[in-house]
């Protein structure tokens, strides 16, 4: 039994309950708020928005063929209602250069820049990780200094430069790994191949950002009371960090993994043109270039969906993990 704010106590089972929908409440205010905001970033395109977005191809005709399909004929009520209806069942209209609806061009790109965003912030914890866990084990010592350099240098060199520096070597210099694409697509080596570099470099920050976070978080586990006591009984300080310590240090790990996937597919923009690999990031760039708004807000509607997703699940796997946080305590 957990006592609430208001003197009223809940089952675990309530208060697990009380916190989704607390959760789901949050999701569905984000979802509106960018729903509005993707919105407005049409509207307020200067001049005429369909001559801007044809250029040269903007006719009379196709003109008057765009106003009406988006709907831009209408009162800016409608307009939004239509919208949002619109990208609530995924029909974001057809392709004005490729005639194609748009839903599929960005289905086609989705899953190379998820296996892309995944595998990188994989990397950065399966590295991260343990690195923050040697830095902590000797505080204070020449390996927790030279650590601690290397973690700061992750997160200082910007994304742009870790792809430029690992293509030029690996890619053009020694020919170990493939120089752009993302390989075939029956051939599960060649793709795991062409997704190395794109990782690392995508990776590479993101090390440096847990690593020092977990180094922080388990120092603080460290000198709680609870940890004190295993110590006071002989525990050993391994078996103490290993089933106890870095459970707990895990937690803002966990929080940020939201965070860090959606920041991770922003990032993926600057990695997938340098590596020629198509993706969300570098279907957005072609489409601005192209001035292709309605793929741009598809896109960016993936975006916003899957940011939102990713930070409901890992707010779940929080409470799983620290059931203070679901009590409001956490």
């Amino acid at each position: 039994m957990w006592r609430t704010r208001s003197g009223a106590f809940m089952t675990r089972s309530q208060r697990t309950a009380a916190f989704i929908a607390s959760r789901l409440a949050s999701v569905m205010l984000t979802i509106a708020g960018a729903t509005l905001l993707l919105f407005l970033m049409v509207r307020l395109v200067p001049g005429d928005f369909t001559s801007v977005m044809l250029g040269p191809r903007a006719t009379p005709v196709l003109r008057a063929q765009i106003t009406h399909d988006m709907g831009l004929d209408r009162s800016m009520v409608e307009q939004l209602w239509l919208f949002a209806s619109r990208a609530a069942t995924g029909n974001f209209g057809e392709d004005v250069v490729s005639h194609r609806p748009i839903l599929d061009i960005v289905l086609d790109v989705v899953p190379n820049t998820l296996a892309l965003a995944f595998s990188a912030l994989a990397l950065a914890m399966v590295v991260g990780i343990p690195i923050g866990v040697i830095a902590a084990l000797k505080p204070g010592s020449w390996l927790d200094s030279g650590l601690a350099l290397l973690s700061i240098s992750f997160i200082t060199t910007p994304t742009l430069v870790v792809s430029v520096i690992l293509f030029l070597i690996f890619a053009i210099g020694l020919h170990w790994l493939p120089v752009a694409g993302a390989g075939n697509p029956g051939d599960i080596a060649d793709r795991l191949q062409h997704l190395v570099l794109p990782s690392v470099a995508l990776a590479l920050g993101w090390v440096g950002y847990i690593s020092r976070l977990v180094r922080a978080a388990l120092l603080d586990t460290l000198a709680e009371l609870h940890v004190r006591t295993l110590r006071a009984y002989g525990v050993s300080e391994y078996r103490i960090v290993g089933l106890y310590a870095l459970k707990l240090a895990l937690v803002p790990v966990v929080s940020i993994l939201g965070i860090g996937l959606g920041d991770l597919i922003g990032s993926s923009v600057v990695v997938e043109i340098i590596f020629a690999r198509p993706g969300i990031g570098s279907l957005i760039f072609n489409s601005i270039a192209q001035r292709n708004y309605p793929v741009v807000q598809a896109c960016i509607v993936f975006i916003v969906a899957f940011y939102i997703v990713a930070n409901l699940v890992v707010d779940m796997i929080n409470a799983g993990l620290d059931p203070r946080i679901a009590a409001g305590r956490g």
